[in-house]
């Protein structure tokens, strides 16, 4: 392989937000890779600190080709330069869109379980989140549109937010999803915005489909959030992008993010997205490959090791949503696998996210980051291994003594 992904960076003491955690923890929770950026991401950076000076920067036309052509010639999405704005980050500009484009009490949209800093970004902005639980049949997830209808059909909902593709889950939303949701949306005068920072990181020989690219209608009525960040794990430069079809819904996100000062870039963050769109295309195939063998390796370990737990079927994204309900509910926990992270967390040192963090449908799931050297994917394993053992013998230890304990009572 051109590109070592096997080789394992020591992140501790770099301020990481990651690895910020006790000496014996393997974290594998936070959606941030354990693998150095594309080559040509380095070498653009390297040549920006070796220029020595890092005043004011503007957004040059380089920038917006580098997006225009990356999409155009990745995802079949035409996207015209002037439908592109700069903005510092994803959730900046979804929050943005939040203040912008709703008023305080208003509803927004999310479909659950769904990435948890959505619930932030309406939360804190005032406005109300109105969960529409996605249809688990026990492999994967739906969309549930009759919910989702009466959900859009509320005269206080103005906003969607689309996970586009699905953070837990994995999940690529077909066309005719994502455009059926662009009418119901159009029917009741809702704005989209998509999420697409993982729609690179689909496994070898899938592809998504850019939510504007479904009908004319989607296109009309969305702003898309799209970056490099996710992709190269840069998230640390602030590098992003909307791109918004519709004049007038783009002049009021222009407006938004200036007024929230996201829309200026960094001294790096043209450079690094300029390079990541131009150059870094087989860095990102070769990586894409490495995490889908890791999705493979944990599937079969889980599977043949690590009974009670089943991974969700994805196709996009480093995450894994795993159904913890074999364990969970013979546990007596209701279903909450957050009692399980925590244990096993606790005793092997093995950090991953409660699924209850992703919405209330979440509570018997755990997701975790596995895009980390095969090495450490195989240290998690043996980890998740014997933390659950573990937890089962103690639940197991625990169902005893309460049966005597009944016996006990009765006998007397």
């Amino acid at each position: 392989m051109k590109f070592d992904f096997d080789k394992v960076i020591d992140r501790r003491g770099t301020g990481s937000l990651k690895w910020d955690v006790p000496e014996n923890e393997l974290p594998m929770w936070v959606a941030d890779m354990d693998f150095q950026t594309a080559p040509c991401i380095r070498e653009a950076l390297a040549a920006r600190v070796e220029h020595g000076i890092f005043g004011y920067s503007i957004i040059p036309d380089e920038w917006a080709d580098a997006y225009v052509n990356w999409w155009g010639n990745r995802h079949g999405f035409a996207i015209d330069r002037d439908w592109l704005v700069f903005c510092s980050g994803v959730i900046p500009a979804i929050s943005t869109a939040v203040r912008k484009l709703t008023t305080p009490a208003e509803n927004v949209v999310v479909q659950t379980p769904v990435y948890n800093i959505f619930f932030n970004s309406i939360y804190n902005n005032g406005r109300n989140i109105l969960e529409s639980p996605l249809k688990y049949d026990g492999d994967g997830y739906a969309m549930d549109f009759e919910d989702l209808e009466a959900k859009l059909a509320d005269p206080q909902t103005s906003l969607m937010i689309l996970c586009n593709p699905q953070n837990p889950a994995g999940k690529i939303w077909d066309k005719e999803t994502l455009a059926h949701v662009g009418e119901l949306c159009a029917k009741y005068g809702v704005t989209v915005i998509s999420d697409e920072i993982h729609c690179d990181l689909t496994d070898p020989g899938k592809e998504y489909v850019p939510f504007a690219t479904a009908s004319d209608t989607c296109r009309d009525i969305s702003v898309t959030c799209i970056a490099p960040t996710k992709t190269f794990n840069i998230a640390g430069i602030q590098t992003a992008a909307i791109v918004v079809p519709d004049k007038f819904l783009r002049h009021k996100m222009w407006r938004g993010l200036n007024t929230d000062e996201v829309a200026e870039p960094n001294a790096f963050a043209v450079d690094a997205a300029i390079a990541a769109f131009t150059q870094g295309g087989e860095w990102l195939d070769s990586l894409r490959q490495y995490l889908y063998e890791n999705k493979q390796y944990v599937r079969k370990f889980i599977d043949e090791k690590v009974p009670g737990i089943k991974v969700v079927y994805s196709e996009a994204t480093y995450l894994l949503w795993l159904d913890c309900s074999g364990i969970c509910g013979a546990a007596g926990e209701d279903g909450n696998a957050k009692t399980l992270s925590k244990f096993i967390r606790k005793n092997t040192g093995l950090y991953m996210s409660p699924g209850l963090s992703y919405g209330k449908n979440g509570k018997a799931f755990i997701r975790l980051n596995i895009a980390c050297p095969r090495s450490i994917v195989e240290e998690g394993m043996k980890r998740l291994a014997e933390g659950t053992t573990a937890f089962r013998k103690m639940n197991a230890e625990t169902v005893n003594i309460d049966n005597v304990a009944k016996k006990g009572d009765i006998d007397e």
